[in-house]
């Protein structure tokens, strides 16, 4: 997809959009596109095929994952939470996490850098 004139634009600008059908599902695998990029925070979409996930790990900023489609579970601290479709979760900075399909799932990445 072109930049259409924003800095790190990863989508077009100014075009209505299905944010669900940005990323495509993947046997086997963990997809991710990122919809723009910027000093202040980030918009990245991920598709998760059953059973797959995203290792425990920390991050310096505070994240807000909003469920697309399907199920997970996202683990914040130790603390299991189960999310599917329409559902939100922050998971706050320099707190460990981690998520895994408990099937096909997609879900969007905000996260917020100041």
């Amino acid at each position: 997809m072109t930049d259409t004139g924003s800095q790190n634009a990863r989508v077009p600008l100014s075009t209505v959009l299905r944010i669900d059908a940005l990323v495509d599902y993947q046997n086997g695998a963990v997809v991710s596109r990122e919809v723009i990029s910027k000093e202040t925070g980030s918009v990245t979409l991920f598709s998760f095929d059953a059973g797959q996930g995203l290792s425990e790990h920390t991050t310096p900023y505070d994240a807000l994952v909003y469920v697309l489609d399907g199920k997970a579970q996202i683990t914040i601290s130790g603390q299991a939470y189960h999310l599917s479709n329409g559902d939100m979760i922050i998971m706050p900075a320099k707190e460990p996490h981690a998520v895994k399909a408990l099937e096909r799932f997609k879900m969007a990445l905000v996260m917020i850098r100041s």
